[in-house]
């Protein structure tokens, strides 16, 4: 549900390479990743509809030691949004939903929020608060949670916002966990049931739907099951089994923000889908893929379910990624040159290397790897960086200290270790990612900043 906290793009090798055609320099990239445990899963590639790569790497299963292959079906995380986003455009061209309406409209129980509309939830404008970090010390775990259990939590509690409406773009399940409640309500169908009506069976995505495995298991063939490394025992696990990502258990009957299960094959027809007027007018395709306008009149830089970039290298381009524990995924659509990247991992220690395949497509050279020196500091002097960290509400990054070896943990992710280059500044080893802590005057460390891909993330220490 969650986007994965560090966006993966660290290449393995140079580029001595790079003279091979464009399909075996990404087989050998993909190759080379996979043989370092940096690559479990099915990625796609295609131009202009047509598949110019298409292949396999590791387990769906690491019990049974079950292969992988194309029609492998995996939880999509977040890359579900562009689905739930799709159907409220279903139903607003039926006459059933208008954007601008306020959501009390379809959810009564929160009519104590006023002006946050079905479009703020879209675009991730409403302000409203992370429904995790409430229900993770509010909700009895001994229970799976549905959206209505969200709805029921946020009416009692009544929740302030973070932001008004529409004066910032933030990150929100909160908000598309709602539009899935809302597609229900103005449909009259569960949104599973809506989902496959009108989308997965009109673009015939046969081994596509909304799967909740936990809450209402089913057996399905060839499923690609979600696994988490475990640093401290060395082993795979089903994020089922560890104390850090068991809510995969407890909120697992929530969808909307995530929970869209698909194979890349399926994902291709969607792809294909999307340049034609199959499922919406011509107007409303191009409405998914214009972004928000914020009330200062800045644009944000996402439509309805996808993240849009205009590149000067590559032209536009629509993406997402997602990230719960057990799996990693992303898609690209290359709109302006037609091109397609379709990567779903099952496992989530892995890296999505979307920067490296571009550059092969479009015959750029390969980024170079960065390489790190790291330094020794002394135990005491690694406690003091020991502490919780806000990236933003609901979202924290906890900074542990074991056997004299610093670990880092983003909310709802795998522990990983990190590592000092100088006093203040640590690095990971699995990702290209930095760490810049900060002293005050009193010499003591009250935040850090996520130093990725050219970013630099604030997040102050709140214990």
């Amino acid at each position: 549900m969650k986007q994965l906290f560090f966006i993966i793009t660290v290449v393995l090798f140079g580029q001595s390479t790079f003279g091979q055609d464009r399909v075996k320099k990404i087989d050998s990239l993909l190759k080379a990743m996979h043989a370092a445990e940096r690559l479990n899963g099915n990625v796609l590639i295609a131009e202009k509809g047509n598949v110019i790569y298409k292949k396999s790497f590791g387990n769906a299963n690491e019990e049974t030691k079950q292969s992988l292959n194309e029609n492998s079906i995996f939880e999509l995380a977040s890359c579900s949004k562009q689905f739930t986003a799709m159907a409220i455009m279903i139903l607003k061209e039926k006459g059933k939903v208008n954007l601008d309406d306020d959501i009390s409209k379809y959810i009564p129980e929160l009519s104590f929020y006023k002006n946050i509309t079905v479009r703020n939830l879209l675009h991730h404008t409403s302000g409203l608060p992370d429904y995790m970090e409430l229900m993770d010390s509010m909700f009895d775990k001994s229970k799976m949670a549905t959206n209505k259990d969200i709805i029921s939590l946020f009416s009692k509690v009544q929740p302030k916002i973070v932001f008004e409406p529409n004066t910032k773009y933030e990150y929100s399940n909160t908000g598309y966990a709602f539009l899935a409640s809302i597609v229900e309500k103005a449909s009259g169908q569960t949104f599973a049931d809506f989902l496959q009506n009108n989308i997965f069976k009109p673009l015939k995505m046969t081994r596509s739907f909304v799967y909740t495995r936990r809450f209402a298991p089913k057996k399905i063939d060839n499923y690609a099951f979600g696994y988490v490394y475990s640093d401290s025992l060395k082993k795979y696990f089903l994020p089922d089994n560890l104390p850090e990502t068991n809510m995969v258990i407890w909120l697992d009957g929530i969808v909307g923000d995530g929970c869209v299960n698909s194979t890349v094959n399926d994902l291709l027809k969607w792809d294909r889908a999307l340049y034609t007027n199959t499922l919406l007018s011509k107007e409303g395709m191009k409405e998914v893929f214009q972004v928000a306008t914020l009330k200062d009149e800045s644009k944000t830089k996402y439509g309805l379910g996808w993240l849009i970039d205009e590149n000067a290298d590559f032209g536009k381009i629509v993406a997402h990624s997602g990230g719960w524990p057990g799996y990693a995924t992303h898609i690209e659509r290359h709109i302006t040159n037609d091109k397609t990247i379709i990567i779903l991992q099952n496992h989530d220690n892995v890296s999505i290397p979307v920067k490296s395949i571009k550059n092969i497509l479009y015959n750029k050279p390969l980024p170079k790897q960065i390489i790190r020196t790291e330094i020794k500091l002394p135990a005491e002097q690694l406690q003091k960086f020991v502490g919780t960290y806000e990236l933003q509400k609901g979202f924290e990054l906890k900074i542990t200290l074991e056997n004299e070896q610093l670990f880092a943990q983003a909310t709802g992710q795998n522990t990983v270790p990190i590592f000092a280059e100088s006093e203040l500044l640590f690095f990971l080893k699995v990702v290209d990612a930095q760490l810049q802590f900060e002293k005050n005057d009193a010499n003591e460390i009250v935040k850090l900043f996520l130093l990725q891909n050219g970013g630099r993330m604030e997040a102050n220490r709140i214990k």
